[in-house]
């Protein structure tokens, strides 16, 4: 099967910013994300959406109180909602991105077993899976390591590093690009959802099309990158389908890489990334 390449042009195809007039012409959507321990990956994902979305809503799991305090403390531009509030929020987004920074831990060895930490993280993520099957969803970190790859809702999008998509579709990714190609195209078709993989030339697929992404850059293998990436695809969801939101997510996140390694070498960091990606977005709109 023949890859498409990504072209820049697509951007004006993007629903995206074309409706000004109302104060949620952006959209509104939901994070799911954070924990004690991770909550430098929601900050990530949550600078990366809130400058595209109207409206982001914020959950973090009720015993995280502390990890939110830290989160508004770097990002304002989002509504703090409280867990037993979710539903709600969840119920008039217009697309939800669930496990940035959500505790994982989990043992495979004897079949599919959550261990205490993992267990509230699955508990959540499935009963919203439950409730709201036909959400648009973006499902990565934390939550896409407690599930199993049938559990994944139709349609969503999965955004895997290596050793993610190793654990939920129990393979490695090949090396051959034209190889993984038809891999992630398979595993789209039979599951039904929208795969994203990341490296130098990364892929999307739905299971019909696949798109490939190129322009990657060595300074992009940083903690949080993939958080930023899931941000962006949330931002652009709301409004555009999910293959032209994962690509265009991807090649802002490259672009904005390449500026900075022009710059600053290896030395930048996610959060860099936060800051460079309006700059680029810019400047691309301005070639167009």
């Amino acid at each position: 099967m023949n890859m498409e390449k990504f072209e820049e042009s697509w951007f004006l195809e993007s629903k995206t910013f074309k409706d000004t007039k109302s104060k949620f012409s952006g959209g509104e959507v939901t994070l799911i994300g954070g924990s004690s321990l991770f909550h430098g990956a929601p900050i990530m994902s949550l600078k990366a959406c809130s400058r595209i979305a109207s409206m982001v809503y914020f959950a973090s799991p009720k015993d995280d109180s502390e990890a939110v305090s830290k989160i508004k403390s770097e990002v304002q531009a989002f509504v703090w909602i409280p867990e037993d509030d979710l539903d709600g929020y969840v119920a008039k987004s217009e697309a939800v991105l669930i496990g940035p920074g959500m505790m994982r831990s989990h043992v495979k060895e004897h079949g599919f077993v959550c261990d205490d930490e993992g267990q509230k993280t699955r508990d959540l993520t499935m009963g919203l899976f439950k409730k709201f099957p036909d959400k648009k969803w973006i499902v990565d970190g934390g939550a896409l390591q407690v599930i199993t790859a049938r559990e994944i809702p139709k349609g969503a999008i999965v955004t895997p590093n290596s050793k993610e998509f190793e654990m939920v579709f129990e393979m490695n990714l090949p090396v051959d690009m034209g190889e993984r190609s038809e891999v992630i195209r398979k595993i789209a078709k039979e599951y039904g959802i929208v795969v994203l993989t990341k490296d130098e030339t990364s892929l999307v697929s739905d299971g019909e099309r696949v798109i490939a992404i190129e322009g990657g850059c060595d300074g992009l293998v940083k903690g949080g990158v993939g958080d930023v990436t899931a941000g962006l695809i949330l931002g652009f969801l709301a409004k555009d389908n999910s293959m032209l939101a994962s690509s265009l997510a991807s090649h802002l996140v490259k672009l904005a890489g390449k500026k900075l390694m022009e710059k600053r070498g290896l030395m930048f960091s996610a959060q860099d990334l936060t800051e460079t990606i309006p700059l680029v977005y810019g400047e691309m709109l301005r070639r167009l």
